[in-house]
């Protein structure tokens, strides 16, 4: 099924501001809420399309990519959508509270056991032209947090567990009455976690956390290029109270090639020639990103002159065919002569002088 616009789902223009996107999106929210909508697979749907809409057009990477690649370049860096209504509130938790409050069917996330998801991370990959080319597995180190074996996650010495805060009742939120109006706030008890740690893990000190650095495999497929990033699931920090883990991003960074100029999916190089094979035409060894192949150069190959190898270039991610391989020609003078060098130079240009005084243009000239 093709995949609609997410500028026509938010309906919002390509220049709208994040506000706008915001705001259009708590528009959308409000309207098509499962909680506001129950047993209605349309506005369920509705609902999902805009949390995905909003999910790529509120983070300004993954806005970039959608611009200049579309959802194709979302696929290929590892964007796959929400899997269901969980995975969306666990990613907004913060925005649907800033939308609808504690109360009422906006209180969706809150009603729950506090499971959020964890953050993301990033980590940029350098790579050369030629693994971009024809794709390479490598290896990665990443330092990140991971939930404490010691405690397993629970922050508490091993034998006791945390404890329900008597002021919030396990919500972690507490209730304020200002006039009219009740406002939820953070517990100033238990700082939000819904949980008291009297006795707190030796070796997370009670973070239910700890800093560790892991290796990791990452497969790049052939044809990617600067921007492009890559979707390492559950590979990211831990999530909290039980909540999925965040995913790394693998962001690719393409060297430049000292002798290759990469220019889309094609590819440039200069071949400097001399004038003999220019004027004569030749036929020379030339590298390649994979190899070498013969060049057949023309008889009267001028300088700057572009010459072609179809299908020598970088492939496309999207499997449709591959660039090709731009040679410009650069004519070589030179430096040094021997003498009979010299002599054939000189003759050559005596020819030259001939040729030029009795063509058509000359003549005209000096005719006027």
């Amino acid at each position: 099924m093709t995949k609609r616009d997410y500028y026509e789902i938010l309906d919002v223009s390509k220049n709208s501001s994040a506000d706008e996107i915001k705001k259009s999106y708590r528009k959308q929210a409000l309207k098509y809420h499962p909680d506001r909508n129950p047993d209605d697979p349309e506005s369920e749907e509705k609902f999902k399309e805009a949390s995905e809409a909003y999910e790529v057009l509120s983070d300004s990477e993954k806005r970039g990519l959608y611009d200049r690649y579309g959802h194709d370049g979302l696929k290929n860096s590892g964007f796959s959508g929400f899997s269901g209504f969980d995975d969306i509130f666990s990613s907004f938790g913060d925005v649907f509270e800033d939308f609808f409050g504690m109360g009422g069917f906006g209180g969706r996330q809150s009603g729950r056991s506090g499971a959020r998801k964890g953050q993301d991370l990033r980590y940029d990959l350098n790579i050369s032209l030629r693994e971009a080319a024809f794709g390479i597995e490598k290896e990665i180190e990443v330092t990140k947090n991971v939930l404490c074996e010691t405690c397993s996650g629970s922050g508490a010495k091993s034998g006791t567990s945390p404890e329900t805060c008597s002021t919030c009742g396990g919500a972690g939120r507490v209730m304020q009455q200002q006039g009219f109006f009740s406002m939820a706030t953070a517990c100033p008890e238990c700082r939000g976690t819904g949980t008291i740690i009297k006795e707190p893990c030796r070796d997370c000190r009670g973070a239910g956390k700890i800093r560790q650095t892991k290796n990791l495999k990452v497969k790049i497929p052939a044809g990617v290029e600067t921007g492009m990033r890559l979707k390492l699931a559950n590979e990211g920090e831990p999530g909290e109270k039980g909540g999925p883990n965040g995913n790394l991003y693998v962001f690719i960074i393409e060297d430049e090639d000292s002798f290759f100029k990469r220019h889309n999916n094609d590819i440039v190089c200069q071949i400097p020639l001399s004038f003999s094979q220019a004027a004569l035409g030749a036929e020379i060894n030339i590298p390649t990103i994979k190899d070498e192949e013969k060049l057949k150069i023309p008889k009267g190959t001028q300088a700057n002159d572009l010459l072609t190898i179809k299908g020598a270039g970088i492939p496309s991610i999207n499997h449709n065919g591959r660039g090709d391989q731009i040679i410009q020609v650069i004519l070589k003078t030179p430096k040094k002569l021997s003498r009979r060098e010299q002599e054939l130079f000189q003759e050559l240009a005596k020819m030259e002088q001939e040729n030029e005084k009795n063509s058509g243009f000359f003549k005209n000239l000096f005719n006027q």
